[in-house]
């Protein structure tokens, strides 16, 4: 499409960038490739394609999100492409031809990946308390991953975010349907932008996408294998604090509460005793199994799963045969915020922080019709944004849920088989996170049999302080670094954003973190 028949973008820039690319011939700032996207974006002013929208940021300004590529937002998968993923793409803005193409999926599943745009790795933050025309103020995040990667947020599976589908048949997803879509996805992308077919290429992702990532990596690996076109130059795979093996991923839980003290040494040896280890599957009929799960869950109910510090804003806490596992907190519909009520900029002041009410924002930017012109979603075609969508989130005991199949019960056997490849790993888990604890993630990666290298279970730093501790194993061609992020909860990068960045930043350029 040529680009005077596209609609205008609203673009927002800091007020003097605004200027400076709307009025003056050469703008040049920190590197030349921000000047030609400038020229890109003056040229498409004119255009009336792109128009600009001055606000002010508190330290720096935003000129440098000119370089997102604005009209293409969606690319059709499956058969007769009628499953449309929305994605938002970021260039790199350290060196964009040469710094990594990943991929980053959100959990659920069925979460927006706008989660993590805005609060785990993305380029902008809302600036809580401010707003511009009744929508949340955004602002530059100086940890964005952006700096050191081109970055795809990918909305998947099909109705999640803004993403959609054109056929009753294809509202329905699971494990491998998703695995195989958001592989296509790839091939596709990088045919549509052939500038990055020779860029590293990573799989990454966090929480339930750690079913899904290992799927997709080696389809990718096997796709080039049979001739699909074009070749990718995948690389590896990186998973955030990812749920794996679903039963030893929530076994781990009680493990995990009894190192933290949060349950006695009597009551979690009577536990895994008289449970025989196995607190997934737990005949209802075995009462005295159940009565241990029930004092178990008494003692934690208090705890956020998430985030064992944060006060515990969501309904009591189960270890085992919770209502949701995998994704909790505050996903309210638009319909369920008023903008009038949220929260104030300096929200910590009151009686109880909830980390989930920040995720209002979110909902609120994404739903405002200025905000979805912008973003070129397709009109009238996604009703209502959503942080998740509920008819797809995880509850384990459960097969499937209404457009969710959960068929994939372990992906280590994928882990092994990549481990037979030319392939870099990096796992990380928040050590304060007790919905898929690290506990469970150490035990997974043991399993494999790899070799220990040079660290095992020793620090790693940032800014001079310890911010967690690693290991490294290896088989042939394969390494893995599996890492814990100090003070981190389940979506580590939202709680320890500076020392996440520079653990990626250190593994992409090939450094021990």
């Amino acid at each position: 499409m040529h680009a005077s028949q596209l609609s205008p973008t609203l673009l927002w820039c800091e007020n003097t960038s605004a200027i400076k690319i709307a009025h003056n011939d050469v703008f040049h700032e920190r590197t030349k490739h921000i000047e030609i996207d400038c020229h890109f974006v003056r040229q498409h002013v004119v255009l009336k394609t792109i128009q600009l929208q001055p606000i002010s940021t508190v330290d720096q300004p935003a000129d440098i999100y000119t370089k997102a590529h604005l009209p293409k937002r969606y690319i059709g998968v499956g058969e007769d492409e009628a499953v449309q993923l929305f994605y938002y793409f970021v260039e790199s803005e350290g060196n964009p031809d040469e710094d990594p193409l990943i991929i980053w999926l959100a959990g659920g599943p069925g979460c927006g990946t706008l989660r993590a745009f805005f609060y785990e790795i993305g380029p902008m933050r809302i600036r809580y308390g401010s707003y511009v025309d009744n929508v949340p103020a955004l602002e530059l995040d100086p940890n964005s991953w952006t700096k050191v990667a081109n970055v795809i947020y990918l909305d998947a599976p099909t109705l999640t975010g803004y993403s959609y589908t054109k056929t009753l048949e294809t509202i329905f997803s699971s494990d491998t349907s998703s695995a195989t879509q958001t592989a296509e996805f790839l091939r596709k992308f990088v045919k549509s932008h052939p500038k990055f077919l020779k860029n590293p290429m990573y799989v990454t992702g966090i929480s339930y996408s750690g079913i899904i990532i290992p799927i997709i990596t080696e389809e990718l690996y096997k796709g080039n294998e049979e001739g699909l076109e074009p070749v990718v130059n995948i690389q590896g795979y990186m998973g955030g604090n990812p749920l794996t093996d679903k039963t030893g991923d929530i076994n781990s839980r009680l493990e995990y509460a009894y190192r933290l003290a949060f349950i006695s040494r009597e009551l979690y040896e009577a536990t895994k005793t008289n449970c025989h280890g196995d607190y997934t599957e737990v005949d209802s009929n075995d009462l005295l199994c159940m009565s241990h799960i029930d004092e178990v869950n008494k003692r934690v109910g208090g705890i956020n799963i998430q985030q064992i510090l944060d006060p515990d804003c969501d309904p009591a806490t189960n270890l085992v045969r919770s209502e949701n596992p995998i994704i909790s907190g505050n996903r309210k519909s638009l319909r369920s915020v008023n903008p009038i009520k949220m929260l104030p900029e300096q929200s910590f002041y009151k009686d109880t922080f909830c980390r989930g009410d920040y995720y209002n924002y979110a909902t609120l930017w994404a739903n405002d019709e200025n905000v979805i012109k912008a973003l070129n979603v397709r009109k009238g075609i996604v009703k209502e944004w959503l942080l998740c969508n509920l008819d797809m989130k995880y509850n384990y005991g459960k097969p499937s849920m209404p457009l969710y199949e959960f068929n994939v019960n372990s992906s280590v056997v994928y882990h092994e088989k990549l481990s037979k490849r030319k392939c870099r790993a990096l796992i990380f888990s928040g050590d304060h996170d007790m919905m898929v604890p690290h506990v469970g993630t150490h035990n997974w990666i043991s399993s494999i049999n790899l070799t220990i290298t040079e660290s095992n279970w020793d620090a790693w730093y940032s800014n001079g302080q310890n911010a967690g501790y690693k290991t490294t194993y290896v088989r042939d061609n394969y390494s893995l670094v599996f890492a814990t992020v100090k003070g981190a909860g389940h979506t580590a990068p939202e709680f320890k954003p500076e020392e996440c960045f520079h653990m990626v930043k250190r593994w992409f350029a090939n450094r021990p973190i």
